[in-house]
Protein backbone atom coordinates (compact mmCIF):
# COMPACT_ATOMS: atom_id res chain seq x y z
CA UNK A 1 0.00 0.00 0.00
CA UNK A 2 1.29 3.45 -0.92
CA UNK A 3 2.08 5.67 2.03
CA UNK A 4 0.08 8.90 2.27
CA UNK A 5 2.15 12.00 2.89
CA UNK A 6 1.09 15.53 3.83
CA UNK A 7 3.36 18.26 2.44
CA UNK A 8 3.57 21.53 4.38
CA UNK A 9 5.54 24.42 2.89
CA UNK A 10 4.64 28.05 2.32
CA UNK A 11 6.34 28.00 -1.11
CA UNK A 12 4.14 26.42 -3.79
CA UNK A 13 7.15 25.48 -5.93
CA UNK A 14 8.70 23.58 -2.99
CA UNK A 15 5.46 21.64 -2.48
CA UNK A 16 5.44 20.87 -6.19
CA UNK A 17 9.06 19.72 -6.11
CA UNK A 18 8.49 17.45 -3.09
CA UNK A 19 5.27 16.10 -4.60
CA UNK A 20 7.18 15.24 -7.77
CA UNK A 21 9.95 13.41 -5.86
CA UNK A 22 7.39 11.46 -3.79
CA UNK A 23 5.09 10.42 -6.63
CA UNK A 24 8.04 9.28 -8.78
CA UNK A 25 8.98 6.99 -5.90
CA UNK A 26 5.55 5.46 -5.40
CA UNK A 27 4.30 7.61 -2.53
CA UNK A 28 0.90 9.27 -2.47
CA UNK A 29 0.45 12.90 -1.53
CA UNK A 30 -2.52 13.04 0.86
CA UNK A 31 -2.64 16.82 0.86
CA UNK A 32 -0.77 20.11 0.98
CA UNK A 33 -0.67 22.97 3.46
CA UNK A 34 0.87 26.42 3.08
CA UNK A 35 1.25 27.14 6.80
CA UNK A 36 1.42 25.39 10.15
CA UNK A 37 -2.18 26.10 11.15
CA UNK A 38 -3.53 24.50 7.95
CA UNK A 39 -1.05 21.62 8.40
CA UNK A 40 -2.55 20.79 11.82
CA UNK A 41 -6.11 20.94 10.42
CA UNK A 42 -5.21 18.76 7.43
CA UNK A 43 -3.36 16.28 9.64
CA UNK A 44 -6.45 15.81 11.82
CA UNK A 45 -8.66 15.50 8.76
CA UNK A 46 -6.47 13.22 6.58
CA UNK A 47 -4.43 11.20 9.13
CA UNK A 48 -1.46 10.82 6.76
CA UNK A 49 1.29 8.25 7.36
CA UNK A 50 3.88 11.01 7.30
CA UNK A 51 4.19 14.81 7.28
CA UNK A 52 6.99 16.71 5.53
CA UNK A 53 6.98 20.04 7.37
CA UNK A 54 8.84 23.23 6.54
CA UNK A 55 10.00 25.13 9.63
CA UNK A 56 9.70 28.74 8.48
CA UNK A 57 6.07 29.46 7.57
CA UNK A 58 3.56 32.25 8.20
CA UNK A 59 0.78 32.08 10.82
CA UNK A 60 2.20 29.07 12.67
CA UNK A 61 5.75 27.82 12.12
CA UNK A 62 6.63 24.19 11.57
CA UNK A 63 7.88 23.57 15.11
CA UNK A 64 4.61 24.86 16.65
CA UNK A 65 2.64 22.76 14.15
CA UNK A 66 4.77 19.71 14.95
CA UNK A 67 4.05 20.14 18.68
CA UNK A 68 0.30 20.52 18.04
CA UNK A 69 0.21 17.43 15.79
CA UNK A 70 2.18 15.37 18.34
CA UNK A 71 -0.17 16.60 21.10
CA UNK A 72 -3.16 15.16 19.26
CA UNK A 73 -1.34 12.09 17.91
CA UNK A 74 1.81 11.06 19.81
CA UNK A 75 2.55 8.47 17.08
CA UNK A 76 2.59 11.01 14.25
CA UNK A 77 5.59 10.76 11.91
CA UNK A 78 6.95 14.17 10.95
CA UNK A 79 10.09 15.06 8.99
CA UNK A 80 11.15 18.70 9.22
CA UNK A 81 12.56 20.63 6.25
CA UNK A 82 14.33 23.96 6.34
CA UNK A 83 16.66 26.06 4.26
CA UNK A 84 18.35 27.20 7.43
CA UNK A 85 20.60 24.52 8.80
CA UNK A 86 20.30 26.16 12.18
CA UNK A 87 21.49 23.80 14.87
CA UNK A 88 19.01 25.07 17.48
CA UNK A 89 16.02 24.49 15.19
CA UNK A 90 17.19 20.99 14.29
CA UNK A 91 17.60 20.13 17.97
CA UNK A 92 14.22 21.64 18.92
CA UNK A 93 12.53 19.74 16.08
CA UNK A 94 14.01 16.41 17.14
CA UNK A 95 13.24 17.07 20.83
CA UNK A 96 9.66 17.93 19.83
CA UNK A 97 9.28 14.56 18.17
CA UNK A 98 10.39 14.96 14.55
CA UNK A 99 11.70 11.72 13.03
CA UNK A 100 14.26 13.42 10.82
CA UNK A 101 15.45 16.71 9.39
CA UNK A 102 16.14 17.57 5.75
CA UNK A 103 18.03 20.69 4.71
CA UNK A 104 16.97 22.61 1.59
CA UNK A 105 17.81 22.61 -1.24
CA UNK A 106 17.44 18.87 -0.94
CA UNK A 107 18.50 16.00 -3.11
CA UNK A 108 15.72 13.63 -4.13
CA UNK A 109 17.58 10.62 -2.71
CA UNK A 110 17.93 12.31 0.69
CA UNK A 111 14.17 13.00 0.77
CA UNK A 112 13.35 9.37 -0.13
CA UNK A 113 15.92 8.03 2.36
CA UNK A 114 14.30 10.08 5.17
CA UNK A 115 10.78 9.04 4.10
CA UNK A 116 11.72 5.33 3.98
CA UNK A 117 13.37 5.58 7.39
CA UNK A 118 10.27 7.24 8.87
CA UNK A 119 7.49 5.11 7.34
CA UNK A 120 9.25 2.04 5.96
Amino acid sequence: MAKNILICDDAAFMRMMIKDILSKNGYEVAGEAENGAIAVEKYNELHPDLVLMDITMPEMDGIQALKKIKEGDPNASVIMCSAMGQQAMVIESIQSGAKDFIVKPFQADRVIEAVKKAVG
